[in-house]
């Protein structure tokens, strides 16, 4: 289906943010998120109190949307949403909501597997930003995933490699926990790590074989190596934060890096797009970056606004679908795990 005047309203609930964004075919006009504070306390997200939130904001966000698109419901030609995977009292909230209002505008109904969308952001129109090449490579990081992926094409892509327990978000958060910082805590140690000495500390990285990730045993020895300096000095994190921050994600961007380089080996793929809440480290995107001359990739890092959570990477998804008449009915449901 071909139309040049095509208008997507894109909705994403799948963790603590709600998120609307409107797209004229791949370009956003709008793209609006509201961050759920609560959970902040809690150190995690609350997932029954996520989805009371998103039932509170969903309607004044797609509201805001529609408004600073300068788009009326009724000039909509598609509804896409989250279908999963998340936290499913959220996807429920986003799943509804689009099935009611696709109906009452008598509209196709796109449902986008959020995985999916980390990676497509980097066919969103932007000034500045080049769209990569079937096939390339995708590094999904965030935290719930870490995976490598081969894309060959919108609706084509394998799993090549992907975390055998805990996700690269995760590390980084668990370990700033460790350090006594608040949530969420991977930022904090981007923010840290940029004034520190990233090989004041070594910490081993996990021998695992092919292409899969394992962070379990890294956070494992981070709270060992914290412990046993704070018995011998108290004041060791205060004293070491930035140096401490600095060596952590030093050793997890080589992780990654590794990974990626055996991929590029295996596959004889030289084209690498990241994605995912975790592709906004400052120190990933810049060794990503620097690998360009360094080993002669051609790197796509997307716009940082598309990293985390939001609802123009689901936009650009039921774009896709919506020229392919990939459509789903009233009866689809939402799934906390969803097949990639």
């Amino acid at each position: 289906m071909q139309n040049s005047e095509v208008f997507i309203l894109a909705i994403e609930s799948s963790c603590d943010d709600t998120a609307a964004a409107v797209l004229h075919n791949d370009k956003v006009l709008s793209n609006v998120v509201a961050n759920q504070l609560i959970h902040n306390q809690y150190g995690g997200v609350v997932p029954e109190l996520a989805s009371r939130a998103h039932q509170q904001n969903i309607v004044p966000v797609i509201d805001a949307a529609l408004r600073k698109a300068n788009v009326q419901k009724e000039q909509l030609t598609a509804i896409a949403f989250t279908q999963g995977p998340g936290l499913m009292g959220s996807l429920l909230v986003g799943s509804s909501f689009s099935k009611s209002l696709s109906l009452a505008l008598k509209i196709p109904l796109i449902a986008v597997n959020h995985m999916h969308a980390h990676i497509l952001t980097h066919f969103i129109e932007e000034e500045g930003f080049d769209k990569p090449e079937f096939p390339f490579l995708a590094l999904t990081i965030s935290g719930g995933h870490t995976q490598i992926v081969k894309v060959n094409g919108f609706f084509d892509m394998e799993i090549i490699g992907e975390t055998t327990d805990d996700a690269v978000g995760e590390a980084f958060d668990k370990s700033a926990k460790i350090l006594g910082l608040p949530y969420p805590g991977g930022p904090l140690i981007d923010k840290y790590a940029q004034l520190g000495n990233p090989k004041a500390f070594a910490f081993t990285k996990p021998k695992v074989p092919g292409l899969d990730f394992s962070f379990s045993g890294l956070k494992t020895a981070i709270l060992y190596f914290i412990q046993k300096k704070k018995l011998e000095n108290p004041n060791f994190i205060e004293e070491n934060l930035n140096d401490i921050c600095a060596s952590i994600q030093y050793t997890i961007i080589e992780i990654l890096m590794d990974k990626l380089k055996l991929a590029v080996k295996e596959t004889g793929i030289r084209q690498i797009a990241i994605g995912g809440g975790v592709s906004a480290n400052s120190g990933i995107r810049t060794r990503l970056k620097e690998s360009e001359g360094k080993y002669g990739w051609k790197t796509f890092v997307p716009k940082f606004e598309y990293t985390t959570d939001n609802a123009a990477m689901i936009g650009i998804v039921g774009y896709q679908k919506y020229l392919s008449n990939r459509f789903e009915t009233s009866a689809v449901v939402s799934k906390a795990r969803i097949q990639f």
